[in-house]
């Protein structure tokens, strides 16, 4: 890491840190993620260079990764039976929610097809980017309406659940948390496994890395209780921070146009997802909480963070996310072939 990135990080994490301490001092939703993730964003928009070096996020994906899976038990997996319809749901939700989206995009905003499909898909962040500079796109706007998606959901999401008084957001994690050994041995395992993930070129390769050994020892027994607050905390602060590093280096010129469409679409899918979440809860006897932040396009390690953080049964919320970005991975280059044919 340069010098210059390092001054940009160690200002970044003061801003997120900071942003963390005041949304604790108003008694914001979700504060260790939502106040950086707020505060990140307006001092990028004031023109400050804000940034997350890749190796820290990498480490912080890891170990929300590892925190997913603590919850997993045997009783989890009997549970987990009740499921597969709510799995489907998924895809048809995710499918709804881009053309939806789509749409709305073109005919409120006049973008093309190609750009708007990018700028609508619910999730994937980095993957759309990188189709997004492969394709002729217009690739700020998909940039910027992508980020005020995860953004946004990152703040609406939690604003939802504890409105409906769906869990104690003061609640990050309840002990008893897992001995040091057994942590660190947990984060190598995970580190080893991501790397092959990355080889094999799946997403959220380290995430699903952390998520694999996490409930491979503790369904087994080998290992049991959840990471310490003390590592948890820093990572859901570093999380939020890098959501509002994206809009680092941007004017609000560029802003303007972007960010509404991308208000409009998100405001458009979260009633879409929201919906869905209330019937698949209903009808699956699924926790609301969980439901709400299962079927939210936000962020994978976004929503992931967000469950532990609200207690907010992470197993099956990750096992969404993770299926949801496997599908989209697929889906996204189908559907802009179509979009390229139809020109």
């Amino acid at each position: 890491m340069s010098p210059s990135e390092l001054r940009a990080f160690a200002l970044t994490a003061a801003i997120g840190f900071a942003g963390a301490l005041l949304a604790i001092l108003i008694s914001f939703p979700a504060p260790y993620l939502i106040g950086p993730a707020i505060a990140v964003t307006l001092a990028s928009l004031a023109g400050l260079r804000l940034a997350v070096p890749q190796n820290v996020r990498n480490v912080c994906f890891v170990i929300v990764g590892v925190s997913m899976g603590t919850t997993v038990t045997p009783e989890v997996i009997v549970a987990a039976r009740t499921w597969p319809m709510s799995f489907v749901m998924v895809l048809v939700t995710m499918t709804v929610l881009l053309f939806t989206s789509s749409t709305l995009l073109q005919r409120l905003f006049g973008y093309d097809r190609v750009t708007s499909l990018l700028a609508s898909s619910p999730g994937h962040l980095s993957y759309v980017l990188s189709l997004a500079a492969e394709t002729r796109c217009d690739v700020r706007t998909v940039s910027i309406a992508q980020s005020v998606r995860v953004l946004a959901l990152t703040i609406i999401t939690p604003i939802i659940v504890t409105v409906l008084d769906l869990v104690d957001s003061g609640t990050i994690l309840a002990v008893p948390v897992m001995s040091l050994p057994v942590l660190i041995g947990s984060l190598v395992a995970a580190v080893a496994l991501g790397a092959l993930f990355l080889r094999l070129r799946l997403p959220a390769a380290l995430l699903l890395g952390g998520v694999f050994v996490s409930i491979a020892t503790h369904v087994t027994g080998f290992a049991s209780g959840a990471v310490p607050n003390w590592l948890l905390i820093p990572t859901y602060v570093i999380l939020g921070a890098l959501i509002g590093t994206r809009f680092s280096g941007v004017s609000l010129a560029e802003v303007k146009k972007a960010a509404i469409a991308g208000a409009v679409a998100t405001v458009a899918v979260t009633f879409i997802a929201v919906a869905t979440a209330f019937g698949v809860s209903h009808m699956l006897d699924i926790p609301l909480d969980a439901a709400l932040i299962a079927f939210a396009p936000g962020g994978l390690e976004t929503m992931s963070a967000m469950a532990v953080m609200l207690d907010a049964n992470p197993t099956y919320v990750g096992a969404h996310h993770v299926l949801r970005l496997l599908f989209l991975s697929a889906l996204m280059p189908l559907a802009l072939a179509r979009a390229v044919r139809q020109r």
